[in-house]
């Protein structure tokens, strides 16, 4: 936590665009995947453990003025670790700074599976259009089920229900049998623990005043909003896009879109995020030696 400063900071000095690029994000993950850090010439290397591989992931800066010095010790890195020389979550302007700092030396390949799902926060707001009518219907249908139910800010005095709702899905999921339910529980309730000094904001719906569904985010940049966690109880139907809804309507109207992050390769979770109709991704890609 005493790194904060420094990476709010940092992240303030020039539009970021992926989901690695906040604070809270790499505070409640960093357990699960071991990430250290650097700091080298204005740029932010996170060094997290990915499925028993290391790698890097560079942040690149405003003021960052040696990339190919950069590369350079990254090599040497991975060299002196007789390991493969792998950079994770690269976006498409790096790339294309890589290439021309150092051709013909890395290959890049897009990462379909962690790039991050980008919404017109207007259009997940109103749902209008045919293609969101489905999603409409299940709104329409809750809350003629569940006349009664409540949105209301996650505030600190719900944090502890927060935390036993979170545990709860993961026992109904079959955490105890999923090292990586486990993980995405434990993250969770990492930032839970420390939802006011990480900066977030979040919302729950009360159903018979219990917690039924719970999200929260923040701000990404100045015209973008990211969802960390969006969880709901799955024998509720409609519970997800009224959650959804509910928290962008009453937390970020002001803003323009929504990075709602990656599907990490789950068919139901990528089926669940194209439901949405994202306006596009936010391409990361793996680059390796040639």
């Amino acid at each position: 936590m005493e790194d904060k400063s420094f990476f709010d900071n940092f992240f303030q000095q020039k539009r970021f665009e992926t989901s690695e690029a906040t604070f809270a994000n790499l505070y409640m993950w960093r357990n699960c995947f071991m990430i250290e850090w650097d700091f080298f010439q204005g740029i932010v290397a996170l060094k997290p453990e990915i499925n028993g591989q290391a790698s890097i992931v560079p942040l690149v800066g405003k003021d960052f003025n040696n990339l190919e010095m950069f590369l350079d010790q990254c090599i040497k890195y991975f060299k002196d670790r007789d390991l493969p020389f792998l950079l994770r979550g690269v976006t498409k302007d790096v790339i294309e700074q890589i290439e021309e700092t150092k051709p013909n030396t890395f290959d890049f390949q897009l990462n379909r599976e962690v790039s991050d799902y980008l919404y017109s926060a207007e259009t997940l707001i109103t749902l209008r259009g045919r293609k969101l009518s489905r999603k409409r219907n299940h709104i329409k249908n809750f809350k003629k089920n569940n006349p009664d139910y409540k949105y209301t800010d996650l505030t600190e005095d719900l944090i502890p229900e927060a935390i036993e709702f979170i545990k709860e899905w993961c026992r109904k999921k079959g955490c105890k049998d999923d090292e990586d339910l486990r993980c995405e529980r434990d993250a969770a309730i990492e930032a839970l623990k420390n939802f006011k000094i990480l900066g977030l904001t979040g919302g729950v719906i009360l159903i018979d005043g219990k917690i039924e569904g719970l999200t929260f985010g923040e701000a990404l940049n100045s015209d973008t909003v990211i969802i960390h966690v969006e969880k709901g109880n799955a024998d509720i139907n409609g519970i997800y896009p009224v959650i959804n809804q509910d928290y962008l309507l009453h937390n970020w109207q002001e803003m323009k879109f929504v990075n709602r992050e990656e599907d990490m390769g789950i068919p139901e979770l990528r089926k669940a995020k194209e439901s949405y109709y994202p306006l596009g991704l936010v391409e990361k890609y793996t680059v390796t030696l040639k």
